[in-house]
């Protein structure tokens, strides 16, 4: 099998949707847990819009790549909180790594085009779970998430949206994680030290470089 790529979806893969669609649907299913339903245009708009990352499996023959595995990420709050939703691997292609890696893309992706964001996710999965302790995530209370109506409406289509709503929105069967880039500042380093690796890096920098 030739490796499988992990990229950033756009309008080209719309083709692959309602595969994705069935694929997360089945999968509920089997796990017998909930998930907010998302239209076809919902999940083709997230790849126009540069807001999904697919994983694609090419063909030995050289045909149209397999759809192997999909991510999704949303902005709430006036771009104030992003959530990385709908992670989905095809079973034929599990145990090989790629939900991590789409994970990793999706979460570069929301950093790099959110970066004073806060990322959080809802999720009953472990595996879910524990990519997300990697990735610097804390589990919180459903306090701690956006009060934007729009996302909680989103869970209306789930099966367990009774438990939510029994609970006045405070907690549910998926856990609340939450990434703070407030808390992951790089360290500070001392201007003198930062003149000095440019030094022995051969390189004299400028002033405007310092104060970056």
């Amino acid at each position: 099998m030739q490796e499988i790529e992990v990229l950033v979806a756009d309008e080209s893969h719309e083709k692959y949707v309602d595969t994705i669609l069935k694929t997360i649907e089945e999968a509920a299913k089997v796990r017998g847990t909930g998930i907010a339903k998302r239209t076809h245009e919902y999940v083709a708009n997230k790849m126009r819009e540069a807001k999904a990352v697919i994983a694609l499996a090419p063909q030995a023959d050289g045909s149209e790549p397999r759809f192997a595995g999909f991510s999704y990420i949303e902005t709430w709050g006036n771009k104030q909180y992003v959530t990385t939703s709908g992670l989905i691997v095809h079973p034929d292609f599990r145990g090989l790594g790629i939900a991590k890696k789409i994970k990793d893309l999706t979460f570069s992706l929301a950093r790099i085009r959110w970066p004073h964001a806060k990322i959080f996710s809802l999720t009953s999965g472990k595996a879910v779970m524990k990519m997300n302790t990697q990735l610097g995530y804390l589990p919180v209370t459903f306090d701690d998430l956006t009060d934007d109506e729009a996302f909680w409406k989103g869970c209306e289509g789930c099966v367990n949206v009774n438990v939510l709503r029994e609970r006045n929105r405070k907690f549910c069967i998926c856990t609340a994680m939450l990434f703070d880039p407030e808390e992951h500042l790089p360290a500070k380093i001392p201007q003198d030290v930062l003149a000095r690796i440019a030094r022995l890096d051969g390189k004299i920098p400028n002033s405007q470089e310092l104060r970056d």
